[in-house]
């Protein structure tokens, strides 16, 4: 197997909205609306209001979250996210975070390498706003 590193790149603050209950049956899923934020890195501009996050919490504790939304760069140019993860729970003395994969899309030929490279963010809650730091996963021969 390969020695596998990972390389930060960018950080994205995403802006979100108290959450908003959708179903209650056994798992309960929310809504949690993504109003603004910025990314900072070798990636930058802004994250563009309108997207959400699903999160459902399972009987078990753990909390699957699914997010969709779009970064404007500096340079005008959009960038699709889509990031889906898990918040495991955390003992009473550990800060609550979680783990995501997330995945970009976009016409921008000099963003290409955003939609060939594999990356990993560990992120956590803010108050009012979801910080990821996204690393590149990198492998060594």
């Amino acid at each position: 197997m390969h020695d596998i590193a990972l390389r930060p790149r960018f950080t994205i603050t995403a802006d979100i909205a108290p959450p908003e209950p959708l179903v209650d049956r056994g798992d309960r899923l929310d809504l949690i609306a993504i109003t603004g934020g910025s990314v900072t890195g070798d990636l930058t501009g802004a994250v563009v209001p309108g997207g959400a996050d699903w999160c459902v919490t399972r009987s078990d504790g753990v909390v699957a979250v699914e997010a969709r939304y779009v970064v404007r760069t500096s340079a005008g140019s959009l960038v699709d996210v889509h990031n889906t993860g898990v918040l495991r729970p955390t003992g009473p003395d550990e800060p609550p975070y979680f783990l995501t994969t997330p995945r970009f899309r976009t016409v921008d030929p000099a963003l290409h390498w955003l939609t060939a490279t594999v990356f990993l963010g560990e992120a956590h809650v803010e108050g009012d706003r979801v910080v990821i730091e996204v690393a590149e996963v990198v492998v060594r021969a």
